[in-house]
C-alpha cells in the first residue's frame, strides 16, 4: 500500500457516517492507498446551502492541501453548495495540483475528460433541484399569506401577529390608525398626515406606510 500522506477525505452528514468512511477507504485502498483516520474530515450539521470554503471543516480541508494530494469526496451533491460553487472549488484545487476524486462519479474529476463533463451535468441537476427547493418554499409561504398567516419579519403599522400565526389589528395602535382615517376623511394627502401623525403622536410613518395602513385595516370605531 501507499502512504496516507498525500489522500485526505471529506464526509458529509446526510447519511450514515460510518459507511461513508468505509465507502472512503474502500476506495483509497482500490488506489493503492492507506487512509489515516486523522485526515478524514466529517463535516457534520452544516446546511448544504453553505459554499464548501465556508463550512468550518471544508475551509480547514481546502487549506490543509498540497500540490499532488488527492482528495476523495464520496457523493458530489452533498459536498457543494451550487454548481458554480462547485466549478470554482474545483478550479481552485485543479489550479493548486490537487486531484479531487469523487466516488459517485467513479473517479478523479480533475484529469479525466468523461468525469469532468459527468461533474457539470451532475452539478447542474443538484443546482436545479436546489433552485426547486427553494421555489417549493417561497410558493408555501406565499399560500401562507394570502390565507393570513405571518411567515416573518416585522408586521406592518397597526398590525400584530396573533396566537393562531395570523395578523390581526394591534389595540395598542388603535388611535393612530383611527387618526389616519379620519385624517384621510378629511381630504389630508398621505405627506400632510405622515407630518400630522409625527406632530400629534410622535409616530414616524412615510407616507407608503399611511397608503399601507389605509389598505390593509378598517377604521376603528
Amino acid at each position: 500500500m501507499k502512504s496516507a500522506a498525500r489522500a485526505s477525505c471529506w464526509a458529509i452528514s446526510g447519511e450514515s457516517l460510518e459507511t461513508q468512511k468505509k465507502i472512503i477507504i474502500g476506495y483509497a485502498q482500490s488506489k493503492g492507498l492507506d487512509i489515516d483516520p486523522n485526515k478524514i474530515f466529517v463535516e457534520a450539521g452544516v446546511s448544504g446551502s453553505v459554499e464548501f470554503k465556508q463550512r468550518p471543516e471544508g475551509l480547514k480541508l481546502f487549506e490543509r492541501l498540497n500540490p499532488g494530494d488527492m482528495l476523495i469526496i464520496p457523493k458530489i451533491d452533498r459536498a457543494f453548495r451550487n454548481i458554480r460553487d462547485a466549478l470554482n472549488s474545483l478550479h481552485d484545487l485543479k489550479q493548486r495540483n490537487v486531484s479531487v476524486h469523487f466516488i459517485d462519479l467513479g473517479g478523479d474529476a480533475t484529469t479525466n475528460g468523461i468525469s469532468q463533463v459527468i461533474f457539470t451535468i451532475l452539478g447542474a441537476f443538484a443546482d436545479f433541484e436546489r433552485e426547486r427547493i427553494s421555489q417549493r418554499i417561497s410558493e408555501v409561504k406565499q399560500q401562507q399569506k394570502a390565507n393570513g398567516f405571518w411567515t416573518g419579519g416585522q408586521p406592518p403599522f397597526g398590525y400584530r401577529v396573533n396566537e393562531e400565526g395570523r395578523l390581526a389589528a394591534n389595540p395598542e395602535r388603535a388611535e393612530v390608525v383611527a387618526a389616519i382615517f379620519r385624517s384621510k376623511e378629511d381630504g389630508f394627502s398621505l405627506m400632510k398626515i405622515s407630518d400630522k401623525l409625527n406632530r400629534d403622536f410622535g409616530v414616524k410613518l412615510t407616507f407608503m406606510s399611511v397608503k399601507n395602513v389605509l389598505s390593509r385595516l378598517e377604521p376603528e370605531n
